[in-house]
């Protein structure tokens, strides 16, 4: 039995600034159904604090901002990506004020905005709301989605995998249908028919043991294109981001790129900055310089974290631009207006992942992925400061478009969910276990600075780590720890393959077997077995 195409929703796994860009752009004519597997407000959206780029100020061009993301990327960013984003940068802006996004004002700025400069940018271009940008973003635009009477926002529901004409049969059209996803209040897995599925899962920053990432970051998009046989690249480019609050009671809190933008020193504990010594753009540098000029004064002197001093810029003006931060400094005993704050890098991007177009169109016909999720070249071996965001507005609105203007089909009967042949789990701590090594020895392995070796030792142990977690999904139902998992598993074996095929050192990918770089590369393609499962 088929469903009539009119009633089969759009399916969004995530819900983000790239999932929700895309559900607001389709509901007004589409029934778009979003899914997260924790709470609404849980996405790595509202953790970004910095801003989004906007070309709009009468010093600054479409032109300089493709070069400062070029260069950030270390000639692996796609020009004609870049050039299409830049351009369509001030609109994306635009767009968010119309929506209500209370971004800071500035009453002589460009759309009355006030502009912030950060690492990598020759000029005052990030649009920003104080110091807690994604926040201000997701909730405005959540707020939206939860009043829009065509838009189902189903938290708690996680996707297993996607549903692909290898369900329906051997001479099925090659085709996403849907996708199996996890109730998980209740346990049950259920068939959810789309006309098309959109994977804004975010990034799999979780497979390192420390991240700025918040926990929803597992690769499940990633992953779930690559079992379906999608093309997956440049995965070896994970960013560090170079100031994570260094505090036992604070893992994950990221210090803005801004606060360096706007003037704040790193130094080593005796007081002495040393950026002079790794680059002449000193702390506004690209943040993989940054974060390897970290790594290698940390390891030099001997010493758990550096400082980044703010002190100077005086109580007044940190309170106002950076609040946020004040207060959650200020609560841990650290007054930023007083004290340097003590960072360490930590994960924080992954600038890999599903190849796609620039309408976010995957290899498999009704699949698409937006955002961190998604690979289109922008990024290149290392992102550029606040590019993240204007990419999930930009290809949204483009992947909305498309998914809009294509042609509807009547949806075929998808098989159930089988889990006859399958029991409840019995030892959840092999899961919990698992989950430990994996993300210890990627930290220690595969961090910022890597070797052959480190690498080889690495992927053995995730092959084996693979085949436990495979036997154990083969044989017990399935819940959230187990799915992310198995997600991260797949995500790391992803990372450590293109970080041994790529024989130099660029950008985010750091080899002390290949030091040089390569005068011209090209992007890590990884392309699934043909038999994937």
């Amino acid at each position: 039995m088929h469903t009539p195409p009119d009633t089969v929703p759009v399916v969004i796994i995530g819900a983000g600034l790239a999932g929700l860009t895309v559900a607001l752009h389709l509901a007004d004519t589409i029934p778009v159904v979003v899914l997260a597997k924790r709470e609404l407000t849980e996405a790595a959206t509202a953790w970004a604090q910095g801003g989004i780029v906007g070309v709009l100020g009468s010093d600054d061009s479409i032109d300089s901002h493709v070069r400062d993301t070029q260069d950030a990327g270390a000639g692996l960013v796609d020009e004609a990506t870049a050039r299409f984003i830049a351009e369509r940068s001030a609109s994306a802006v635009a767009w968010l004020v119309d929506q209500g996004v209370p971004f800071t004002p500035d009453d002589d700025g460009p759309l009355g905005l006030h502009l912030t400069r950060e690492g990598g940018h020759a000029v005052r271009r990030i649009a920003h709301a104080a110091d807690a940008t994604g926040k201000a973003i997701h909730d405005r635009l959540l707020s939206q989605a939860k009043v829009h009477p065509n838009i189902s926002l189903k938290q708690r529901w996680m996707a297993v995998d996607l549903i692909t004409h290898r369900h329906l049969g051997p001479d099925a059209p090659k085709r996403c249908h849907g996708v199996y996803a996890l109730d998980i209040d209740s346990g049950r897995v259920e068939t959810v028919p789309a006309r098309a599925v959109v994977l804004a899962t975010g990034g799999a920053g979780k497979v390192y043991r420390y991240t700025t990432n918040p926990d929803t970051a597992t690769g499940d998009g990633v992953a779930m294109a690559w079992r379906a046989g999608c093309r997956v690249a440049n995965m070896e480019f994970i960013q560090f981001h170079p100031t994570c609050l260094y505090h036992p009671q604070e893992r994950s809190f990221l210090i803005t790129e801004a606060l360096r933008g706007e003037g704040g020193h790193l130094k080593l504990p005796n007081g002495d900055r040393f950026m002079a010594r790794h680059d002449p753009r000193l702390e506004l540098a690209p943040r993989d310089i940054v974060a390897r000029a970290i790594d290698f004064e940390m390891k030099k002197h001997g010493v758990d974290h550096v400082w980044l001093d703010a002190t100077h810029l005086g109580e007044a003006f940190l309170k106002e631009h950076f609040p946020t931060i004040h207060a959650r400094c200020l609560k841990l005993g650290i007054d930023i207006a007083k004290q340097p704050i003590p960072v360490v890098p930590a994960v924080h991007f992954t600038c890999g992942g599903v190849v796609t177009d620039l309408d976010g169109r995957a290899d498999l016909p009704g699949l698409y992925a937006v955002g961190e999720t998604g690979y289109t070249g922008l990024h290149g071996a290392n992102r550029l400061a606040s590019n993240s965001l204007l990419e999930c507005v930009v290809l949204g609105r483009t992947c909305a478009a498309h998914i809009g203007a294509s042609a509807r089909s009547a949806a075929p009967a998808l098989p159930a969910w089988d889990e006859s042949q399958v029991e409840n789990a019995d030892e959840q701590v092999v899961i919990a276990h698992n989950w430990d090594e994996l993300r210890l020895l990627m930290w220690n392995y595969v961090g910022i600075v890597r070797t052959t070796k480190r690498l080889e030792r690495a992927l053995h142990r995730i092959d084996l780590l693979k085949s436990e977690v495979l036997e154990y999904y083969a044989n017990f139902r399935v819940n959230r720890d187990l799915l992310e998992l198995r997600n991260l598993v797949d995500c790391a074996e992803l990372i450590v393959r293109s970080a041994l095929m790529r024989h130099e050192s660029r950008g985010l990918h750091f080899s002390r077997d290949f030091p040089e770089t390569l005068p011209s590369s090209f992007p890590t393609l990884l392309i699934p077995p043909v038999r994937q499962a």
